[in-house]
């Protein structure tokens, strides 16, 4: 060091001068020579597309050409292979500098879990909507006599009845037992002769008999108040049992009886034939 200081010291101010200005042009001549090396100028590269690819392959594919890779985020995506590409970041065949990193996301290996719901009671559109929500499948639908049509009355997975809070993959098939409208047995049609529209309306209540088109028959006031005076089906039908006694209709629970209705009530008639 010393006999570099001796050297410096020993020459003219000008000589020491000219060597500076000579170093400083031949370090910014090989900055630029060498910068086109270092930031590969005009080397350029089309990124070929690995979208759907399975991850292990799509890296080779980038590497090959001179790519950097790395993972940038894991979705889920049932309709989709497991650890495939789902996007990527240039996207493809857009012209970058040959060594640039390619960012991808993939899909998840497993998918992720979600608590299955407790839909019972719900209608079928919106059973399905929530299923949707929560990223689960709707499935086959089966029927039972109930009278709440379209209900949801049971929750299958995989064709076993499945708990409410119980954990399943995203993607899962659900399929449901609905009620048909109607109830399992049958019972005998009721005699709503007389009563009042509301009177009818409370009587059947408790069988699931809903009550149907009401007619009014003239000016009605207060149809709640007003008397039925004939219905549809009628209690009896024309045939005769063993015993020579009308034979009763039947009706199941979920359906409904259309009443004629008059602010008048209607004659007295025979009931013998009623049971």
């Amino acid at each position: 060091m010393s006999l570099i200081h001796k050297y410096i010291t020993s020459k003219p101010l000008w000589v020491n001068i000219l060597w500076a200005i000579g170093l400083l042009v031949l370090l910014i001549f090989l900055f630029f020579g060498t910068l086109s090396w270092m930031t590969r100028y005009g080397k350029a590269e089309k990124v070929p597309s690995v979208v759907g690819q399975n991850v292990v392959a799509a890296t080779k594919i980038l590497e090959d050409k001179g790519f950097d890779v790395v993972i940038q985020d894991s979705i889920f995506i049932d309709s989709i292979g497991r650890n495939a590409v789902i996007r990527q970041l240039p996207e493809a065949d857009a012209t970058v500098k040959s060594g640039r990193t390619v960012y991808l996301t993939i899909n998840r290996f497993v998918a992720p879990q979600v608590e299955m719901p407790n839909l019972a009671g719900f209608s079928i559109k919106s059973a399905e909507m929530y299923l949707q929500s929560i990223g689960l499948k709707l499935g086959y639908v089966t029927y039972k006599p109930d009278i709440a049509r379209n209900s949801v009355l049971e929750q299958l997975y995989n064709d076993k009845p499945i708990t409410p809070g119980t954990k399943i993959p995203i993607g899962s098939v659900i399929s449901f037992v609905l009620g048909s409208g109607e109830g399992g047995g049958e019972i005998n049609v009721p005699d709503l002769m007389g009563m009042s529209v509301s009177e009818a309306r409370t009587y059947l209540s408790p069988l699931g008999i809903a009550l149907g088109s009401i007619i009014a028959t003239g000016a009605i006031e207060d149809s709640s108040a007003a008397f039925v005076i004939r219905q549809s089906p009628e209690p009896l039908t024309d045939s005769l049992d063993a015993a020579g006694m009308r034979v009763r209709r039947k009706i199941k629970s979920g359906q409904q009886i259309d009443i004629y209705i008059s602010s008048n009530a209607p004659a007295a008639r025979d009931t013998s034939q009623l049971p």
